[in-house]
């Protein structure tokens, strides 16, 4: 267990869910590559009854059936002791041999059944949900000893089938976790863990690249600069995530192609589309399916929506936030990119520096109770979100990164920037940024006040002009 970086909360829980003297039944959801495996291995490796892995639906090879996934489930029940009979022809029968393993294996103490991506093992026609509620609604929940452990990457079909179940699994989950990605702070443990030195400002790129997700990270060679990690994952001849987005969507949805011009047209805009914008866009009626695959990314944690500031709830917009699409749409996606050293050779190019001052913004928002700490004001309730400003004839538009709106009555209007000195503003930044303000305030009440809240990789310098700016946090505070 001491190899697991965080999770903090998720260990305890899942310990006092191995604790409690009761049958319990967990499900464990989130992005792909995020480690919900790796967690579950960790923890219980010693103590699981019984494991098994569904087999991945997309295998370009061939397609996997129910066979396939009847036959793999066998192979799993004679690994962990069942004598060899034959392969099971339905879900109920392949459960019912399940059960009586797990009877013999009984030694009289908790019994750890974990069963990996289970929405895999759901194919088509297969009667695999009846077969699985009536295992546990007959066999798993009688037996105080048993502690089952599902895990699955497809995270519509969890909250579908398992979470917001109403038929046979309504109301069993005992416990449900959502894994997220690490934070600056576990990116940066986890980097000493494997001895890689790296600055906190290289951390911070890192994750505008590759997000905190653990799979990724874990490729990194100790002994070279972030810009040689990142063309050896991505740039390099048979770089290791050379597929990586393709693979991503292919094991996921079972028409990767729709879900893929969705985020490639998600990538376009910072701050995002609303929905009939993208349907519009994308040439496809924006009813109930279209916001079914809206949802589906947005519960795999690949797309977000949100209510921008002071505009109708019909304004809602979705944008993409996942760190990785991000980049991979932004610099190799349908770019013929022949450079094997391309990110050492362009660390300067007004492109990457234009792209980097845009994901820092999303870094803090995946950051906002680091910000909040530093500010303190962790315990203040607050709503979070950007606030774009059209323009018209008689007045200039603008766009703020992000409104901290606070219910002790203040505003933080924040301004990201992500340099690599000190920022100094000039008298040109002072007047947009006193205009800014200026037009914020007109859009509040007479109680509330707006603080303009610099969120910086260095540091402000102060100068004739600084004094506009009401605080200040630096990179530290992200990795609080």
């Amino acid at each position: 267990m001491d190899r697991i970086i965080g999770r903090k909360q998720e260990i305890e829980e899942l310990n006092n869910l191995y604790n409690s003297g009761k049958a319990e039944f967990v499900a464990i959801y989130g992005r792909r590559r995020v480690g919900k495996t790796y967690l579950v291995k960790e923890l219980f490796q010693n103590k699981m009854a019984f494991y098994h892995s569904g087999l991945s639906p997309f295998d370009k090879e061939r397609k996997i059936d129910m066979q396939d996934q009847l036959e793999a489930f066998y192979s799993s029940l004679t690994q962990h002791g069942m004598a060899e009979s034959s392969c099971p022809q339905s879900w109920m029968e392949a459960f019912r041999m399940l059960g009586r393993l797990l009877d013999e294996l009984d030694d009289g103490g908790r019994q750890v059944i974990f069963i990996d991506e289970l929405p895999w093992m759901d194919s088509p026609r297969s009667k695999f949900l009846v077969a699985f509620e009536h295992f546990w609604n007959t066999w798993g929940a009688w037996r105080d000893r048993v502690m089952l452990i599902v895990c699955g990457s497809a995270t519509s079909w969890m909250l579908d089938n398992l979470i917001n179940n109403k038929g046979g699994l309504y109301d069993r989950l005992t416990w449900q976790i959502k894994l997220s990605p690490f934070t600056l702070a576990e990116c940066k443990t986890f980097f000493k863990r494997k001895g890689i030195a790296m600055s906190d400002y290289d951390i911070v790129e890192a994750y505008m690249i590759f997000g905190g997700i653990p799979y990724y990270l874990n490729y990194f060679q100790k002994g070279k600069s972030l810009a040689q990690n990142v063309d050896l994952l991505l740039f390099e001849r048979n770089a290791k995530l050379d597929m990586e987005f393709q693979r991503l969507f292919g094991s996921l949805f079972v028409n990767p192609e729709a879900y893929m011009a969705a985020v490639r047209l998600l990538a376009k805009k910072h701050i995002g589309f609303t929905r009939i914008e993208l349907a519009k866009s994308l040439g496809v009626n924006p009813g109930g399916t279209f916001s079914k695959m809206l949802e589906t990314l947005a519960a795999s944690d690949f797309i977000e929506s949100y209510h921008p500031f002071g505009q109708s709830k019909k304004e809602i917009r979705y944008k993409l936030i996942d760190p990785f699409c991000r980049f991979y749409l932004n610099f190799i996606d349908n770019q013929n990119i022949t450079d094997r050293s391309f990110w050492q050779h362009n660390q300067n190019m007004p492109s990457l520096n234009a792209w980097r001052g845009i994901t820092f913004e999303q870094v803090c928002f995946e950051h906002v109770g680091q910000i909040k700490r530093a500010l303190g004001v962790e315990n203040v309730a607050s709503k979070e979100s950007a606030w774009v400003v059209r323009g018209d004839n008689d007045h200039s538009g603008t766009q703020i990164d992000m409104l901290i709106v606070r219910d002790d009555r203040v505003v933080n209007l924040c301004e990201m920037k992500f340099l690599s000195k000190e920022y100094e503003p000039t008298a040109d930044d002072e007047m947009k940024l006193r205009a800014r303000i200026a037009t914020l305030q007109e859009q509040l009440s007479f109680k509330q006040i707006v603080h303009l809240t610099l969120v910086t990789t260095v540091n402000l310098k102060h100068n004739a002009h600084s004094g506009v700016i009401q605080q200040v946090v630096t990179l530290g505070a992200l990795f609080a």
